[in-house]
Order: C-alpha cells, then structure tokens, then sequence
C-alpha cells in the first residue's frame, strides 16, 4: 500500500536514521540514540529541538512529537534525544517506551528560540523533568566562569537527570506537576544578584507563568528577561 500523499510531500523535509542505542536514564525517561547519513549535515544550538514522526492514525501516517536535543555529533551522524514517559499510551509516550535499536525515525532539523543568552550577566533555570533535557544541553554549552543559578523539579530523588551547573534538585513527592509550589517555592528560596539576569523557565505552562510572575512582580525583572518554553498542561493538546 502506497504512503499518504501528505507523507509523501513531507518526506523531502524529514531527516531520516535508525536507532543506535537506548538507554534508561531515569525511571521514566530514556535516552535515545539514532545514526544516520543524514545527520552529518545538521546544525544545532543548544536548547532546539526537534520533531518526530511516531505513530499513526493521521493523513501523514503519524504525529510530530516534540522532543529537546541532549547531543548532536555530526561527525559520528548521531543525535541523541531523551524522552520522557508521561504514561498512558498516547503516540509520544508509546515511542519514547517501545522504540528499539534497529528502528527507523524519521525527524524535523533542529528549531526553536528556546537558547542562551550569550551576554547575560547570569543564567536562571527552573523547570521540571520535560525541561531538564534542553537544560542539561544548555548547561554543557557554557563557559566555565558563567555564573548559573536554578531549580530542577523531579517526582523523587531518583527521578532527576545529572546536570551540570549546581542547579537546586527539588522533589514533588506526590504532588502534581501542574502549577507546582514546589518548584516555584525553591525559585522564591534562591539567593540571586540584585540585578536581573536571562531567565530559562520550561516544562509545565502554569508553572511557568506563575515563575515568570514571581520574578517580574517580586523580584522586579523585565519580561524580555524571561525565556519560556511551555511544552505540556493538563487538558491541553498541541504543545510541545
């Protein structure tokens, strides 16, 4: 049987590759490794992410499923990304569980605003697991003598990525994950500079604007010195 004809007209504009490895990192999120020739002609600035055909049930025969970037070697064509098992079984998260070595995918090139500030006088980071991933690329991609703050939020201690940066490891322990006070509380507790910095908030979208409030009502920060990328919020579809 012949593809759809919207797959088809997609297809010039994938990359495509085959899973090279997997690996559990945390209990519900795996890093997932794929190769192909195609790789070796991408660009990527920490913090993008990229797109990926899963599943089916769609004209295209699939959905896009949005994904951050934890390496990309185009050298080796290879790119790594890390999935985050939301449970249930909707397209994403039946990918990120099931896929294999020896599996095709097929993928958007790197996109996204969501990146560092080169000239920032510090860097703040706060989100939950959805944004250690592109948290742990930013990181990496500092220079030594940048000065970092930040929280990350996880379901329990075994939950967290290893990240660089000394960033504060904060657990729900049960609590939700939409607008959490969890996170938000352990953003209030950071002993910051006086001046603003460039602020990284992603994950969850309340928590985000309830940090994102925090920061320019109590802390006095311009909003053009907030960066967010909400990927995900209860009942709400199309998000990244």
């Amino acid at each position: 049987m012949s593809r759809p004809l919207a797959r088809r007209l997609l297809d010039p504009w994938l990359v495509k590759g085959r899973v090279a490895e997997t690996e559990q990192v945390a209990p519900r999120m795996r890093r997932i490794r794929i190769a192909g020739a195609g790789i070796a002609g991408l660009s990527w600035t920490p913090g993008r992410h990229v797109r990926v055909l899963v599943g089916g049930g769609s004209v295209l025969g699939g959905v896009l499923r949005t994904y951050s970037v934890w390496r990309l070697d185009p050298e080796r064509e290879s790119i790594e990304l890390i999935g985050y098992d939301h449970g249930g079984d909707a397209p994403g998260t039946t990918w990120v569980r099931s896929v294999e070595p020896g599996h095709e995918v097929a993928f958007t090139r790197p996109e996204g605003a969501f990146v560092l500030c080169p000239d920032a006088p510090y860097h703040l980071f706060a989100g939950e697991e959805t944004a250690s991933v592109a948290f742990g690329a930013m990181l990496r991609a500092l220079p030594e003598d940048a000065r970092v703050y930040g929280a990350v939020e996880a379901e329990g201690p075994g939950d967290h990525l290893d990240l660089p940066g000394g960033l504060v490891t904060v657990c729900r322990n049960g609590a939700p994950a939409a607008s959490s006070e969890t996170l938000l509380e352990a953003v209030r507790k950071l002993d910051l500079p006086d001046e603003p910095g460039v602020a990284y908030l992603a994950g969850e979208a309340r928590t985000i604007q309830a940090i994102r409030a925090h920061l320019v009502t109590e802390r006095g920060w311009q909003r053009r010195d907030v960066r967010t990328k909400p990927f995900w919020t209860p009942g709400r579809r199309g998000m990244d």
